[in-house]
């Protein structure tokens, strides 16, 4: 076998290059992997298609690398806690794609699958359906929507093993394993990593195979989004 360990983000992103197309795991803040994103932001790689959930906040995940102009255009779902984000958006520096949320992960599902397109009533006689083709299944319009063609994915779990199986917790889960699925390069970073077969087989949710390379990182801040607590009644 191939090893697939690597020392760190930065020999994990090595061969990102200007003009790529990134697929990048997570849900708000949560499970975004950052040692890679960090990486990107030091290598200053730019020109770059993000295909991610969400586009981070101005001073952290996919928001510092909007900071250095890094990014040519987001390809997401929800946008709204990113000021840089709005502010290059309607000055028409950033070109942007949004997409409903459900749309998103099918295609990235489609790639992992090898499937060239889906079908999707989401979108259906609004502006998402422009110059795309529709088709009508037992008497319902669906859209046909394209799966992702990503040059890389990077993702972010819980626990991985040399092998390059991974296991997410909780919320990560949203888009980091279809995500693991979809690139033609799928990197993943993770907080332990443990030798091949010290994870239990039923808990691993991203096999190895769909993994080239994989490292464990370090001094994740695993940010909140928005932190909301109840007010106290003293």
């Amino acid at each position: 076998m191939i090893n697939k360990v690597v020392s760190g983000a930065e020999e994990a992103i090595k061969d990102i290059s200007d003009g790529a197309t990134i697929m990048l795991g997570g849900f708000g803040l949560c499970g975004i992997p950052e040692n890679c994103i960090n990486a990107l932001v030091t290598k200053r790689v730019k020109n770059l298609t993000c295909i991610s959930n969400n586009a981070g906040v101005d001073d952290f995940g996919i928001g510092l690398m909007l900071k250095q102009r890094q990014v040519k255009k987001m390809i997401s779902s929800y946008v709204g806690e990113n000021a840089e984000f709005e502010r290059q958006l309607l000055s028409g520096e950033l070109e942007v794609d949004l997409i409903p949320q459900g749309t998103l992960a099918t295609r990235c599902l489609a790639a992992g699958y090898g499937m060239p397109a889906i079908f999707t009533p989401a979108g259906v006689g609004t502006e998402v359906a422009e110059g795309k083709e529709v088709r009508n299944f037992d008497g319902k319009d669906y859209l046909m929507e394209y799966a992702f063609d990503a040059d890389f994915a990077i993702v972010k779990a819980w626990k991985g093993d040399t092998a390059g199986n991974l296991i997410f917790r909780s919320t990560s889960r949203n888009f980091n394993p279809v995500m693991a699925m979809a690139g033609k390069i799928t990197i993943a970073e993770v907080e332990e990593l443990v030798e091949a077969g010290e994870l239990e087989p039923d808990y691993i949710h991203t096999p190895g195979i769909y993994v080239h390379r994989i490292f464990q990182g370090k001094d994740y801040e695993k940010r909140i989004e928005q932190r909301t607590v109840r007010k106290s009644e003293v």
